[in-house]
């Protein structure tokens, strides 16, 4: 009985999870509607949808797509470059005591700051852009894959010493495994930070983007394109978030933890 309602109980959340947003789209529908807000600061969400359509018929695909294309190449730069130097870290002390300041000090820079540095080395071509949302992609998995390693039972690596593993196997039958949950937490942030830096990398001299249409809407005082754009790039996150959740699923689909209560 216990298995047969757990997918009951993920289709109803799914539902009890489009309650909020459809409350708020209806009551700010009425507010505008009924002149309470003006409509030249929030337009009504019909407005906006209607927006989205006419934006469909002509542009949008295509900074659509250059978004996508840039996103998924900054945070595979990114995210391969955590795999690499977080697990590097995480297994050496040594490692750890050269290079983990410098990372923790570069974390703390915000995504603005890096643009006029990025421009200078790099120009204004694509790559200043990729490199941006890579280092977005890069900090958060670095930090969750170095802190899974060390997070790690002491005593599993005990009883791996005990059956005498090589170090190669310790870390891949013992040290990973049980780094895996940290591992798909990093790439969730990962990815959700390579969409809020790929906003900041769109501003470098982008003529194609969802970052590109907010500033387009700004500059031609369009809030419903700038919404328009907003909602989409909160489509996108989310979509992109459920892949990397039902992966994650699939990949822990030993784990036995606690789900919540009602």
């Amino acid at each position: 009985m216990a298995q047969a309602s757990g997918p009951v109980r993920g289709a109803g959340g799914r539902w009890r999870g489009a309650v909020l947003p459809l409350g708020l789209v209806v009551t700010l529908e009425a507010v505008v509607r009924l002149g309470w807000l003006p409509a030249y600061q929030m337009p009504p969400p019909s407005e906006v949808l209607r927006t989205l359509w006419l934006l469909g018929e002509g542009e949008l695909w295509r900074h659509l797509a250059a978004s996508l294309a840039r996103v998924a190449s900054g945070f595979a730069l990114g995210a391969g470059l955590a795999l690499l130097i977080g697990a590097w870290v995480g297994l050496s002390r040594r490692a750890e005591a050269y290079l983990d300041p410098l990372f923790q000090a570069l974390r703390a820079i915000p995504s603005l700051a890096w643009v006029p540095l990025l421009l200078l080395w790099l120009g204004i071509d694509e790559t200043p852009k990729i490199v941006l949302i890579a280092l977005g992609a890069f900090f958060p998995l670095y930090l969750a894959l170095v802190s899974g390693i060390r997070d790690v039972d002491r005593r599993l690596v005990e009883v791996g010493r005990l059956y005498r593993l090589s170090r190669p196997a310790l870390i891949r039958r013992i040290l990973l495994p049980a780094a895996l949950p940290s591992l798909f937490t990093g790439l969730r942030g990962a990815l959700s930070m390579s969409w809020m830096f790929l906003v900041a990398a769109e501003l470098i001299a982008a003529t194609a983007g969802l970052g590109y249409l907010l500033s387009d809407g700004r500059e031609t005082s369009r809030p419903d394109v700038v919404i328009a754009a907003i909602l989409v790039l909160a489509v996108l996150g989310k979509l992109s978030d459920e892949l990397l959740l039902r992966l994650e699923r699939r990949a822990l689909a030993w784990r036995d933890t606690y789900q919540g209560g009602q």
